[in-house]
């Protein structure tokens, strides 16, 4: 009798199941200390997606090795949807820069959406006899080596250095911690150029200490409309950014990467949520999950190009 009570139970039982797993909290693992803009970011999508999602979204940072320490616990979560990362173009560069890796950055993960462009600049000190690039390679050629380029990581070094090597002259690379350091030392005419988000840039500028005379991405940014593009300038395709992108588990089903990028668009529909982003200098760039997927391919592309030519090389 008391099995086939069981039995006759079990179907009134799915759905309440059901409900309890829809319910449980969505883990938005961030692999970047608190406060930095990726965090910024997601904790305001976080509270913008909780309309469209039955359960809790938490935002949780777990910092370290560039971003490896918090995407690895993602890369061996269940492929719930229960589970994201969001994470920068750092997490596919890493691939090509780090000796070794716990896991592939492509192939260990499934693209749920893109959230952002970061836009780097080329800010310099305002007292600098040039504003524009090409200014900036004349005055290279006649003062060899004068013109040392800040950077805040990888990628904003590997910018810096590529369009040196497109113009063929030499900048020196200068390593800081962060943007808002590289700044103060151009606004207080202690180094002459850096390659910074527009995040960093912007706050400086009213300060007349410093300008920005270039932006790597093929098109302009919002943030400083009348600045043009080193390919406008006659630096032939170049188009190097950063990105922030919504990842889940590999084998993610499409179903829900779908539903969760449904989610993550109702939000991006929302004026509130993109007039915050645009005080927080962020570039709202939302791609669907196979749009992202080819944006991280493309990016693997550039940096196997960039190794096999001996641009990068693996720490």
């Amino acid at each position: 009798m008391t099995s086939r009570r069981a039995l006759l139970a079990a179907p009134l039982m799915l759905p309440a199941l059901a409900r309890a797993q829809s319910s449980r909290p969505t883990r938005i693992i961030v692999p970047y200390a608190a406060g930095g803009g990726t965090d910024i970011l997601a904790r305001a999508l976080a509270e913008a997606m909780r309309p469209s999602l039955p359960g809790p979204i938490v935002v949780e940072n777990r910092a370290g090795a560039a971003g490896v320490i918090g995407s690895e616990a993602v890369a061996r979560a269940e492929p719930d949807g229960h589970t994201l990362c969001a994470v920068v173009s750092t997490h596919v560069m890493n691939k090509h820069v780090m000796a070794q890796m716990p896991f592939d950055p492509l192939r260990d993960f499934a693209p749920v959406a893109m959230l952002s462009r970061s836009t780097f600049v080329l800010a310099a000190m305002s007292a600098l006899p040039f504003n524009d690039i090409p200014g900036l390679r004349a005055h290279a050629e006649a003062n060899p080596r004068s013109l040392s380029t800040g950077s805040t990581e990888a990628l904003s070094s590997f910018i810096g250095q590529e369009l040196a090597r497109r113009l063929g002259i030499e900048t020196p690379d200068v390593a800081y911690r962060a943007g808002s350091q590289l700044m103060t030392d151009i606004v207080a005419g202690h180094l002459p150029l850096g390659w910074t988000t527009t995040a960093s840039a912007t706050p400086h500028m009213a300060t007349g200490r410093a300008k920005v005379i270039a932006v790597s991405t093929a098109t302009r940014t919002p943030f400083f409309p009348d600045v043009p593009t080193a390919q406008e300038q006659g630096v032939a395709d170049f188009d190097l950014s950063g990105w922030v992108a919504l990842l889940g588990p590999a084998r993610l089903p499409d179903a829900v990467a779908a539903r969760l990028f449904s989610a993550v668009e109702a939000a991006y529909a929302d004026g509130a949520f993109r007039q915050r982003l645009a005080t927080l200098s962020i570039e709202a760039d939302l791609r669907p999950p196979a749009v992202a997927a080819e944006a991280l391919r493309r990016e693997d592309r550039i940096w196997t190009a960039a190794r096999a030519a001996g641009h990068i090389q693996p720490q």
